[in-house]
């Protein structure tokens, strides 16, 4: 909702409430305005991290004033006029429905016996675990099973596995996840005894497109600095072309000197500025000149006034800021909010 809808009559200036606040909070307010009920069908239908964003975006909006909560159903009524009827799963919805019901684990347990033998989906199950689980349930497999693993997973979370699995392998496991194309289906059956997954094994299951160079470039995007080093230092030894194509295809913080103005206003109004003064230091002049013209003369000078207060700073202090801005802004690209040029996607 961040953006409007082509068609739209909404006019939003640059004083309104609705530039303060982002899609996710946009959403909260519609979700605050539901019943309970139907906020539940709602979340029944959105992923872990996303059901986690959405309850931490309706905690800010509690307070907004009716002017706001008007604009936003303006601009939602607006959007929802293009829209097209939207299916849902009986699968997704069985399954939302008992972790709704039971929690998590409970419902897990009853998952792993009730889904259907003739299901592909089993992996699934994986959304539903934290890092660390998973990371404790595979860490004793050989890397390539481990690779297989990590590739299906949401970014973010599979670079939590991998800085949670031993230092020893995870150079390999990034190279199995770098040089994965496809799944066959047996791969798929071991995967699923590897998870104690008790499914019906399926011989019809077609080759599933997975992991390659850029699946692993996204995962150590979402690592910490020391560790992205540590595990591109191993790969080196190990494939140096394979390293150098992974680098290549991450997008970092200086790429942003390829993101039109507007797209980089975007990514201005949903970071922190504390953030954003702290990863200018370690800017060149052309990309810090860049992003202050894309705020106001006001806002600028506060984010110079910050950053000649805060002094000297270590690398790494000013790595992990930019990493902090990378990750909000390859969100804001995978929500469709914006777009980031030069990242490395198929679709820029």
């Amino acid at each position: 909702m961040a953006d409007q809808a082509p068609g739209s009559t909404i006019d939003i200036d640059d004083e309104s409430p609705l530039r303060l606040l982002s899609g996710t909070q946009k959403c909260a307010i519609l979700m605050l305005l539901l019943g309970e009920d139907e906020a539940a069908e709602i979340l029944k239908n959105l992923s872990p991290r996303e059901v986690q964003q959405l309850g931490t975006a309706m905690y800010s909006v509690a307070d907004v004033d009716q002017k706001t909560v008007n604009l936003v159903l303006d601009e939602f009524l607006s959007i929802i006029k293009a829209q097209t009827s939207i299916g849902l799963g009986a699968d997704s919805y069985i399954r939302r429905m008992l972790i709704k019901a039971l929690g998590e684990d409970k419902a897990g347990s009853i998952l792993t016996r009730i889904t259907p033998s003739n299901s592909s989906k089993g992996i699934e199950i994986l959304e539903w675990m934290d890092a660390r689980s998973i990371a404790e349930m595979i860490e004793g497999e050989h890397p390539q099973i481990i690779g297989l693993i990590v590739a299906q997973l949401d970014y973010a979370v599979a670079a939590d596995v991998l800085v949670l699995l031993p230092d020893d392998i995870q150079h390999e496991v990034l190279q199995r996840v770098a040089t994965l194309d496809s799944v066959q289906p047996e791969a798929i059956e071991q995967l699923e005894r590897v998870m104690q997954l008790q499914f019906q094994a399926n011989t019809s299951l077609r080759a599933s497109k997975i992991g390659g160079v850029k699946a692993a470039a996204k995962i150590m995007n979402f690592t910490q600095s020391a560790t992205e080093q540590r595990i591109m230092k191993n790969l080196l030894k190990l494939d140096k072309g394979l390293m150098t194509s992974i680098q290549e295809n991450m997008f970092v913080f200086e790429n942003l000197i390829a993101v039109d103005d507007k797209n980089l206003g975007i990514l201005m109004r949903n970071i922190e500025p504390e953030d954003l003064a702290i990863a200018l230091k370690g800017a060149d002049e052309r990309l810090r000149d860049k992003i202050m013209g894309c705020m106001s003369a006001r806002a600028a000078a506060a984010i110079i006034d910050e950053m000649e207060a805060k002094g000297p700073m270590r690398v790494t202090e000013v790595q992990e800021a930019q990493k902090r801005i990378i990750a909000i802004a390859r969100k804001l690209s995978d929500a469709g909010t914006m777009v980031l040029a030069g990242r490395g996607d198929d679709y820029v």
